[in-house]
């Protein structure tokens, strides 16, 4: 058997013991003092040079989270817009894996913390890539946080240019529990 997929059996394996993680913290939160009342601000709207028609900053969120699961070792942090006409179920603008357990938060526009990895999006580059739907009803961008029982996902297997799905799949096979957040933009 290969690396790959003996390591993608493991967590497969993980997974179906430990069950769905949506029970698991109740009191495990996620804020952000850059959308305080569940909007976007243009700082976080993605800039002109993406091609998208948007001339936001295109700045990571200010997020902190609080009450994690006891033996939280890592944790892994996704923005997905769910209402993104993509036609196969959204597109995932920022992912970051292996953000350290003694870690409560990101500042606005970073810096990640040390041994942090931002992976590819659907932008299909690694790092934040900010909100800009097209014109229409609003959308939501939902802000998962992962709290892990294992210290990093396996560097053998994830590296910035591992694809989203692929993140959430050995992100779910660890979790203890998820924060979730919702932000709103339209235009």
């Amino acid at each position: 058997m290969t690396p790959l997929k003996s390591a993608a059996t493991a967590a497969l394996s993980a997974l179906c013991l430990t069950g769905p993680t949506s029970a698991w913290a109740a009191d495990f939160s996620l804020s952000s003092s850059s959308a305080p009342d569940g909007v976007f601000k243009n700082a976080q709207l993605l800039s002109e040079p993406y091609g998208f028609g948007c001339d936001g900053e295109n700045l990571s969120p200010q997020l902190t989270w609080s009450d994690v699961p006891e033996g939280t070792q890592s944790f892994v942090l996704r923005m997905h817009d769910p209402d993104a006409p993509t036609g196969i179920g959204g597109w995932t603008h920022w992912v970051v894996v292996n953000l350290p357990a003694d870690v409560t938060g990101i500042p606005e526009g970073g810096p990640m913390p040390a041994g942090a990895l931002e992976t590819r999006t659907d932008f299909g580059m690694p790092g934040y890539g900010g909100a800009c739907p097209p014109e229409g009803p609003a959308h939501r961008y939902v802000f998962t946080l992962d709290a892990l029982s294992i210290p990093q996902l396996p560097a053998d297997m994830i590296t910035a240019d591992s694809m989203p799905a692929f993140v959430g799949f050995l992100t779910g096979a660890y979790s203890l529990g998820q924060a979730s957040l919702t932000v709103t933009y339209g235009q």
